[in-house]
């Protein structure tokens, strides 16, 4: 084979350190995003960040680059000269030290671990063996409640039976048994059951010990000896056991209904998200204004002492200018990046004005496409910018992505969103007659009335999606 060059030309597209910097700020939550700008704060001395008005101002601005709204996001105003005494928060004589102060002379580690106990993100067997330590267990009744609090699961039920346990241990089941019981006391209600039937008792249990209401009795019975019956939602048969009318089964079923079937879920939950809305939706007159949130936006410049160092040409003078291009393009990215979901956000609102006016009843099918033609920008990014991104509007908090949805045909050749389905079906279902819910075939139908022409395994999915029961289950005294 002969060898030989030959010469092409051709486009790529180049990923540089800046761009993939640029395409990650855009997809970060504005939470990241503010964890984000303070780590380039801590690490870049030519960035500052801007604490708010100040009298007097500083006298040169370096840098200026023009806000994508009618309020600025980015003040790069420089900061001309330091003051030679900085003040400071507090005198030396001010500070209390913990370490040598107070009469006590106990240890720290003698003492329960109270804030370990008080996190939001232990796990239910930390917080079980916490409880475990506060009871008063031999030593070998304290090595068989590790065992049981290993073997429960999430839900907080014992995964294990206890006679495997008992073997795995080498000890008796009676005693086993003795131990679980105790278990069973402890936070949350209901932890260690065996079954659906003893986590509901353990906790009517508690109810009882504190006030022995007629209700809370028959409760106890239903749970204990009925609760297939209540499950098949099957009243008339309940009421003709249990010997009992129907306003008094409805008092017992109140109370359960209240009871938690996975008591475990409500320990080692995730510590609460909390949500910075990036733009703000407004009715002014009979439009809607879409603006940036100026809480969520960064307010950042130039640190104008240290970018006048950047013109020599040794390595400290080298180090500043580095720093200071990094600087400037760290500020340009958010921009770009403000710009970018303010862009989106207003052609989302512009799409979907009919849902702001109406409900969710009027929500319009919508997909990336959409949005990107409306932009001019590629589907990719559209799907970045509403990745994890928030607005407040009359209507509520709302996550961008909810505005996006597939679509029904209709019988006048148009479509229907499958968010204003889901709204139809909630609506549907919170007028229907309580002892005759509809099903999914009559669902269907009614809609089929209405020119939405869909399926009946279509509406179960909806359904499910909308968080709502079967029809029997919805079924009620």
């Amino acid at each position: 084979m002969k060898q030989g060059l030959e010469l092409k030309l051709g486009q790529h597209l180049a990923m540089t350190p800046q761009l993939q910097q640029a395409i990650r700020l855009l997809q970060l939550s504005t939470v990241d995003l503010q964890q984000e700008v303070q780590s380039m704060l801590e690490s870049n001395p030519l960035l500052d960040e801007e604490a708010g008005d100040e009298e007097g101002g500083s006298e040169s601005a370096p840098e200026t680059v023009e806000a994508p709204s009618e309020d600025r996001q980015l003040d790069l105003s420089a900061e001309d000269t330091l003051p030679d005494e900085l003040p400071l928060d507090s005198q030396w004589d001010d500070v209390f030290d913990l370490g040598t102060s107070g009469s006590g002379s106990g240890s720290d580690e003698d003492m329960p671990d109270f804030e370990s106990r008080s996190s939001h993100n232990q796990s239910l067997q930390d917080y079980l063996r916490w409880q475990a330590d506060m009871t008063h267990f031999s030593t070998d009744e304290r090595n068989m409640a590790e065992l049981i609090i290993d073997a429960i699961d999430a839900r907080g039920y014992l995964a294990e039976s206890l006679e495997n346990l008992a073997v795995n241990m080498n000890v008796q089941e009676d005693a086993l048994l003795a131990v679980l019981l105790r278990v069973q006391d402890f936070d949350p209600p209901g932890v260690g059951a065996r079954d659906l039937s003893e986590c509901l008792l353990l906790q009517l249990k508690q109810m009882v010990e504190e006030d022995k209401d007629a209700s809370i009795l028959l409760a106890q019975r239903i749970v204990k000896d009925h609760l297939q019956a209540l499950g098949r939602h099957d009243y008339p048969r309940l009421c003709a056991m249990l010997e009992v009318n129907e306003e008094t089964l409805r008092g017992a079923m109140a109370l359960i209904s209240a009871l938690n079937p996975k008591p475990g879920e409500e320990v080692g939950a995730e510590s609460t998200e909390y949500v910075i809305p990036d733009v703000i939706v407004r009715w002014t007159g009979k439009r809607l204004r879409v603006d940036l949130n100026p809480e969520a936006m960064p307010k950042l410049r130039i640190n104008g002492r240290y970018a006048g160092m950047a013109g020599g040409k040794d390595a400290a003078h080298k180090y500043i200018q580095d720093q200071l291009n990094e600087a400037r393009w760290f500020i340009k990215s958010l921009q770009s990046r403000q710009e970018t979901i303010l862009k989106v956000a207003r052609a989302i609102v512009e799409r979907q004005k009919d849902f702001f006016a109406n409900g969710p009843e009027s929500m319009r099918p919508m997909v990336l496409r959409h949005i990107a033609e409306a932009v001019e920008m590629h589907e990719s990014t559209v799907s970045r910018v509403t990745n994890q991104k928030y607005m407040i509007t009359p209507r509520g908090l709302y996550e961008f992505k909810y505005f996006f949805s597939s679509h029904v045909g209709t019988d006048s050749g148009g479509s229907a969103s499958a968010t204003a389905i889901r709204a139809l079906l909630i609506k549907m279902t919170q007028a229907e007659s309580a002892r005759h819910p509809l099903s999914d075939a009559e669902i269907a139908k009614v809609l089929a009335d209405q020119g939405i022409q869909i399926a009946r395994r279509t509406v179960a999915k909806y359904r499910e999606a909308a968080n709502i029961p079967t029809a029997s289950q919805r079924r009620r005294l």
